[in-house]
């Protein structure tokens, strides 16, 4: 066990007034031999054999989070917010390493490391935590039934998990919980969205894996009847994955299911929080007539690892962590304030491996940098349309979407990647987006308005 204890400083509490405040971790993906490795002179495990510069004491871009990185993110979190209402934690623990080179047991052990971390840095906070599709062995590959690692995680996360969720969560792990607060009529729906990757076979000819889509209509009906609101969340988001054109998460008729209970249930449905991507974003969701009716937010990652997946460029990002403001009685997102440690400049500073921890710096507030009034529907369709028509807006969406770490414009396409991926989660409606927003696209249509006009001048004219 790391002595996690002993990394946090005590930090000053935090006055909280008025609204509600929680924070949203994703992505850790704890590297256990970063220190050995990079202590012999040699790569990380989760770097692979890509060559790249020396790794510095608080992590590398081409590395997952080693140990002094993850202290570091919590004792941020306690600095910066003590006694948040609650904590959201969506998954992916383990390193980017091949499955034979972890094994059930250590799958278990780094998912029990980080549970103590957590539940040392918030031991009086109630944590919500999603399964992300590395807490898995073999990785991707989880079943919609009971199984021995859900078991054994279930009774890791037992302390935050009330009697009736535990036999859920060993079936399926998905659950439902009223919110900590009394006074609220909040609901947390927290989904197992690995059942429908596309890379996991084990639920590839299901149509309802563990039963989750009918559990999530009928807990979306209960709440609606009893005046709920819910916050979901889950690790692997629909859609598509916004520095990858075409690449979806989802297979394609889970991707449409899931899409019809957010339409049909969207007003029971404060506000969606994923992660999976490592970059920060969000997703629109909208009515059969086009208005907008939930939002889904994608927290970055706090590991730094820079991506494998072929196609994405600068596919790395700087460790992130978030605040979420909101409304108590309605869950609302008011604003949110994301918090960020320049991996380049603390590995610089740093004069040795035993120093303090690096400051984790205010990125951006929500509401300041794109000068809305909050985080409703609304608000972000209304960041959608100034990133996809003001190129300011675009640059600095793009920038925050790796956290600071790939500050290259956003030039055409890049847009279109960006603007159809956070408007369109549907596979057909998001094909179109690309096809008719793409500068072939625009070419062509400009050619045959124009060639319309011609036919119009040259057709004979015909009296009224």
């Amino acid at each position: 066990m790391q002595p996690a204890a002993l990394l946090l400083l005590c930090p000053l509490a935090v006055a909280l007034s008025g609204a509600g405040r929680f924070w949203h971790i994703t992505d850790l993906h704890w590297d256990p031999d970063y220190e050995a490795a990079v202590g012999a002179g040699q790569m990380c495990p989760s770097g692979g054999s890509r060559p790249g510069p020396a790794a510095g004491p608080w992590g590398s871009y081409l590395c997952d989070a080693p140990w002094r990185l993850l202290a570091s993110a919590v004792h941020a979190m306690r600095n910066r917010l003590q006694r948040p209402d609650f904590v959201l934690w969506t998954g992916d623990d383990t390193p980017h390493v091949p499955d034979e080179k972890l094994g059930e047991e250590k799958v278990l052990h780094i998912i029990e490391n980080l549970t103590s971390l957590i539940k040392e840095t918030f031991p009086d906070t109630k944590v919500y935590a999603a399964m992300g599709n590395h807490d898995f062995h073999p990785k991707n590959q989880l079943p919609g039934k009971e199984h021995r690692i859900y078991n054994r995680i279930a009774e890791l996360w037992h302390p935050w998990l009330n009697d009736a969720s535990v036999p859920l969560f060993r079936a399926g792990a998905f659950y439902s919980e009223k919110l900590p607060s009394p006074s609220t009529r909040g609901r947390m729906v927290v989904l197992n969205t690995n059942l429908y990757y596309d890379r996991n076979d084990e639920t590839a000819g299901e149509e309802d894996p563990g039963g989750q889509f009918q559990w999530l209509e009928e807990t979306l009906t209960n709440a609606s009847r009893a005046d709920e609101v819910v916050y979901i969340i889950g690790h692997v988001p629909p859609g598509f994955f916004e520095k990858k054109r075409g690449k979806p998460w989802f297979r394609r008729g889970f991707n449409e299911r899931y899409l019809k209970i957010v339409q049909k249930h969207h007003r029971v449905i404060a506000a969606q929080f994923f992660g999976h991507h490592h970059t920060d974003s969000f997703r629109m969701f909208y009515s059969d007539t086009g208005s907008p009716v939930n939002v889904m937010f994608l927290a970055p990652g706090v590991t730094p690892w820079k991506t494998t997946l072929p196609g994405v460029n600068n596919g790395a990002n700087n460790p992130g962590i978030r605040v979420i403001e909101y409304d108590p009685g309605t869950l609302q997102v008011l604003d949110m304030v994301t918090y960020y440690l320049n991996l380049t400049r603390a590995n610089m500073m740093a004069t040795t491996w035993e120093e303090g921890f690096p400051t984790w710096e205010e990125e951006y507030r929500l509401t300041e940098a794109f000068q809305v009034p909050n985080g409703s529907a609304h608000s972000m369709q209304t960041v959608l349309e100034r990133i996809s028509k003001d190129p300011h807006y675009l640059q600095q969406y793009y920038e925050f979407n790796s956290v600071r770490y790939d500050l290259t414009p956003c030039e055409e396409a890049c847009r279109v990647d960006h603007v159809c991926a956070i408007r369109e989660v549907d596979f057909t409606k998001y094909n179109e987006c690309v096809k008719t927003s793409s500068p072939a696209s625009a070419i062509i249509s400009v050619w045959l308005l124009l060639f319309s006009l011609l036919v119009g001048l040259l057709s004979p004219q015909h009296a009224l």
